[in-house]
Order: C-alpha cells, then sequence, then structure tokens
C-alpha cells in the first residue's frame, strides 16, 4: 500500500508519525507533503520522514487562495509520481481535490470544526474522523473515536519524557519551569478570535518568575523586554519541555491539550471554543477562559497546590483509562478500510 499524508501544521506530523512507523515496519510506502511552515519540515527531518516540500505558507486572503492553488497544482504532480493508494490529513482541501482527480481514497482527521475548509474538503473525503465529544454532524461518512488527537503521540504507549530536556534549557534538573505559548492569530481559524494582551502577558511573566523560570514559545516576534525568554530548543524535544513544566499558560489550543494529555496543569486563553478542550477541562486537566480576567487569579491558586504534579498526573490516568490508543484505532482503521468505516459506523448505530 502507498499512502500520501498532507500536513499543514506541526502537530500533524506528530499525530501521524507512530501510524507511519508502524506502517512502514510492514513493509508500506508512506510519503508526507508539507506546508513550509513553523517548523513542520523540521520536525519531519528529525524523525527521518520521507517528504515533499509543497511550498510556504502565505496570509491574507489572496495569499490564501494562490497557496491553495499552488499546493494543489504541485501535490497533483508529485501524486502522479508516487502513485498513492490513499491519502490522509487533518482536513486537507489540496489532498481532499487531489484524491477525487485521481479516483484515490481519503481520509480526514478533524478537530478543529473550521467550516471554512470543511466545506472544500468534505464532498471529496471518504471518511472524516473525530473525537466523541465533536458536535457537528457530518454524517454518513463521519465516525468519532473516543480520544483525543495528542493521545496518537503523547500515549505512554509511545512518549516517554526524556529527563535531558532540563540539559536543553540549560537549567537544573527538577528545577521548576514554566512554559507560555503565545499564537499569531494569523490562521484561517483565528479569524474573529483573541486572546491575551501584550500587558496581559508581561503581568503574567512578572508572576511566574517569582516561583521558578520562565520560557515563551511564540509564532509572533516577541518584544525586546520578552525575547530573552524565549525558548530555544528542537522542536522535536519540544513535548519533553511540556511534560516537566510545572504549569502552561497560552493561547495555543494543541499544547494546551498536550498538556493536558501529559498531565501538565493547563491554562488556555482563548475564544475559540473547542469540544476537546471543554471534555478536558471536565476532568480537570486544564482551564480554559474566553477572556484574561481571572487568569491571574487561576495561576496563583494552581501555585498553592501542594504536589501540582501528583494531582494532575492521577487526573491524567483517570482519563487515560477512559480513552482508546488512537494510534492503534488509525491503523487498524487505515489497514482494514473500507470495511472498517463500515464496522465503525454500525459499532456507532447500535
Amino acid at each position: 500500500m502507498r499512502i500520501i499524508i498532507d500536513v499543514n501544521h506541526p502537530g500533524h506530523v506528530h499525530l501521524f508519525k507512530n501510524f507511519v512507523f508502524i506502517m512502514q515496519n510492514k513493509g508500506w510506502k508512506i510519503l508526507f507533503t508539507a506546508k513550509d511552515k513553523e517548523v513542520t519540515l523540521d520536525l519531519l527531518k528529525a524523525y527521518d520522514l520521507k517528504y515533499k516540500n509543497l511550498g510556504g505558507h502565505y496570509s491574507g486572503t489572496l495569499g490564501k487562495i494562490y497557496s491553495l492553488l499552488l499546493h494543489v497544482w504541485r501535490l497533483f504532480f508529485i501524486s502522479v509520481k508516487f502513485k498513492p493508494d490513499m491519502y490522509l490529513s487533518h482536513g486537507s482541501v489540496p489532498a481532499s481535490w487531489v484524491s477525487f482527480l485521481l479516483g484515490k481514497k481519503y481520509i480526514a482527521f478533524e478537530d478543529t470544526g473550521n467550516m471554512e475548509q470543511i466545506r472544500l474538503y468534505k464532498p471529496f473525503a471518504d471518511t472524516i474522523l473525530t473525537t466523541k465529544s465533536f458536535k457537528k454532524d457530518f454524517g454518513k461518512i463521519h465516525v468519532r473515536y473516543n480520544g483525543y488527537h495528542e493521545i496518537a503521540y503523547l500515549h505512554p504507549n509511545y512518549f516517554t519524557p526524556n529527563p535531558e530536556i532540563f540539559n536543553f534549557l540549560n537549567i537544573n534538573k527538577n528545577e521548576t519551569y514554566f512554559i507560555l505559548r503565545f499564537v499569531s492569530w494569523g490562521a484561517s481559524h483565528d479569524v474573529g478570535q483573541g486572546g491575551l494582551s501584550l500587558e496581559n502577558k508581561r503581568s503574567i511573566v512578572n508572576i511566574l518568575q517569582k516561583h521558578g523560570k520562565v520560557f515563551i514559545s511564540s509564532e509572533a516576534g516577541l518584544p525586546d523586554d520578552l525575547k530573552s525568554l524565549q525558548i530555544k530548543i528542537p522542536p522535536e524535544k519540544m513535548h519533553d519541555a511540556l511534560a516537566y513544566a510545572q504549569l502552561f499558560v497560552g493561547e495555543g489550543a494543541t499544547m494546551a491539550s498536550e498538556c493536558a494529555v501529559l498531565g501538565t496543569p493547563a491554562i488556555y486563553i482563548n475564544t475559540m471554543i473547542a469540544e476537546t478542550i471543554t471534555e478536558q477541562q471536565n476532568y480537570g486537566l486544564l482551564y480554559h477562559f474566553t477572556s484574561p480576567e481571572g487568569v491571574v487569579n487561576k495561576i496563583n491558586e494552581l501555585l498553592r497546590i501542594k504536589n501540582l504534579k501528583q494531582v494532575w498526573a492521577e487526573r491524567r490516568n483517570k482519563m487515560l483509562t477512559e480513552k482508546i490508543d488512537v494510534t492503534a484505532f488509525l491503523t487498524d482503521f487505515v489497514e482494514n478500510f473500507p470495511q472498517s468505516l463500515q464496522r465503525a459506523k454500525s459499532l456507532q448505530n447500535n
């Protein structure tokens, strides 16, 4: 079997990587196609995954239209040469269009609910896989699974935090530190959304620095007074850093959800509401604020909890016992498709 996996975001590399390792050991040929966005290409190189670069990421309406058409064009010719039997992605419009043009199967993961993209790829998808908590209904091609994307790569079956991260962070082992994540607000699903002001960010930094070291991960450039706090580690080490952090505060849903799966207390500030985040909040693994109001109080409240990480480890273990191994699910689903679709729909209807 030959598969093309189209990725648009660094998190998508993580989503599929363990599936790829398993299937390559079975002799399957798999090729990633990717936008040159953030650290996506760096991750593909770090994990020694075969890929083709579709080009850069463009902003603005005209830039996004140009980017879409360019990526469809390049993916088409890459596909003609590679001859895939199937396409996988996290809701990729180019993959859906090219799969239709070439008469191949297309399986999409979805967790953002970004209808701007979904309207463009859904008509050409053979299956859309979402978490069980996902509220939108995509009809007969829709399959819900009891897990999160982040479990696919942070489940204990696949990931064990490496304490060498303290060396990369240049701090003493077991030294208390915090990670902040700021987004650029340039993605299509960010339109009309918001998070922290610069004043809010500085206030949070000042509070946390009284209790430990602060590291910032930011999509956009940082002001001069915060630049020295920019985290400087290889991108594939970020999950180790999140795992040992005392607390995460940020605007990025992916990192907040990753912290929940890792058992690291997380505070997520964003007007965007996601079903996965809501469910993880119900487990007591993170706190979601749609405005900065109340964030400082919550930070101070969490800092006062003794054995904070131990409390979260217990909550994380409860969550994992109630969720599936998402990589194992994906492996079975793809390997036995389309029978797996019929089986999954049958189970959901019973």
